[in-house]
């Protein structure tokens, strides 16, 4: 399944490479929620929120609205996930807050998985150089992504794997590593970072994983 990806700064729909070269930005939010309506799951990450830089709750909200979304960006306590999805979010995305001293905490994934059921969960677990990388992708943890899915397994029922050395290059996938993850859970699992063709998107779900496309839809590459 290929899953579009919006991601929200200062108000605009923005597509970075790396997750930190500014590559497109519109302030045609409206015009892109028309053309992703008829997907049955989109992801909607508030970068503002994820920078701790202010965050697009407003137009979050009003996206969740109109789409079946998955929402990311700046969740970082268990009040914060339930509001999300309480203001109409299928599911929610945490990332950063899920590592602690350079390993998953897993009192705070007990007690989201409790609260708000694993079901509704989504790990982030972003990868550069063959390790996570939490905070914006600047500080880089010794564990390694597959270990750090075993752990986090049983607490979230999908996990959200992007490889950030080929985020936003529109050059492929780094598939090794994507099958390493799929092949370390048996929950389910989507992939973002390099997704550029349709034959990217028939590799993945060859495999059972899904597709975020963000950077290859907002320039044309890949036609939706």
């Amino acid at each position: 399944m290929l899953i579009p990806s919006i991601d929200l700064q200062g108000g605009q729909i923005v597509q970075l490479v790396q997750g930190e070269r500014l590559a497109v930005a519109t302030d045609d939010v409206d015009g892109w929620v028309r053309r992703f309506e008829r997907f049955p799951a989109i992801q909607l990450i508030d970068l503002d929120a994820a920078k701790s830089k202010g965050d697009n709750r407003a137009l979050v909200a009003s996206i969740c609205g109109r789409l079946p979304c998955r929402v990311g960006g700046g969740i970082r306590t268990v009040e914060r996930a339930a509001a999300l999805l309480d203001g109409g979010a299928r599911k929610v995305i945490v990332g950063s807050s899920l590592f602690r001293g350079g390993q998953p905490d897993l009192e705070f994934a007990a007690s989201l998985s409790a609260r708000l059921g694993a079901d509704r969960l989504i790990a982030a677990v972003d990868a550069r150089g063959g390790h996570v990388v939490i905070d914006g992708w600047r500080t880089r943890l010794p564990i390694t992504p597959v270990d750090a899915i075993r752990t986090l397994e049983p607490f979230f029922g999908e996990f959200l794997f992007t490889n950030v050395d080929v985020e936003g290059l529109m050059r492929g996938l780094d598939r090794p590593a994507i099958q390493a993850v799929r092949d370390a859970t048996t929950r389910a699992v989507t992939a973002a970072g390099g997704v550029t063709t349709e034959d990217d998107i028939s590799w993945l779900d060859g495999i059972g994983v899904d597709a975020v496309a963000g950077m290859a839809i907002y320039t044309g590459r890949l036609k939706i």
